[in-house]
């Protein structure tokens, strides 16, 4: 689990680093390690991703932040047309508020 969200202390950079870490491995698998992965990269649209990779993510995101993440919960807010235009931005600001939540550290 992360060290930082046990202290309490996480931000927008770290977590984007993290999840730029887990989505290069992801797309390795692909041959699109070449891909630029900003705030504003879609997961979809950019990274070419399907559902099948967000659930592989998914587990990454838990093995790396614990259950403090539920990304289930997070997706199943969104209609498809919602989850087919995310971005990695919006991944991160999840997941720094879920770290963040009362509770949680």
């Amino acid at each position: 689990m992360l060290d930082s969200a046990v202290g309490g202390t996480v931000d927008e950079g770290s977590v984007l680093a993290d999840i730029t870490g887990m989505l290069q491995i992801l797309l390795e698998e692909y041959g699109l390690d070449e891909a630029e992965i900003t705030m504003d990269t879609k997961f979809h649209d950019d990274l070419e991703l399907e559902s099948i990779d967000l659930v592989g993510l998914s587990g990454q995101l838990r093995d790396r932040y614990g259950d403090a993440i539920n990304f289930a919960a997070f997706i199943a807010e969104r209609e498809l047309g919602e989850i087919m235009a995310l971005t990695v931005g919006e991944l991160v600001e999840f997941v720094v508020e879920s770290l963040q939540a009362p509770g949680k550290d």
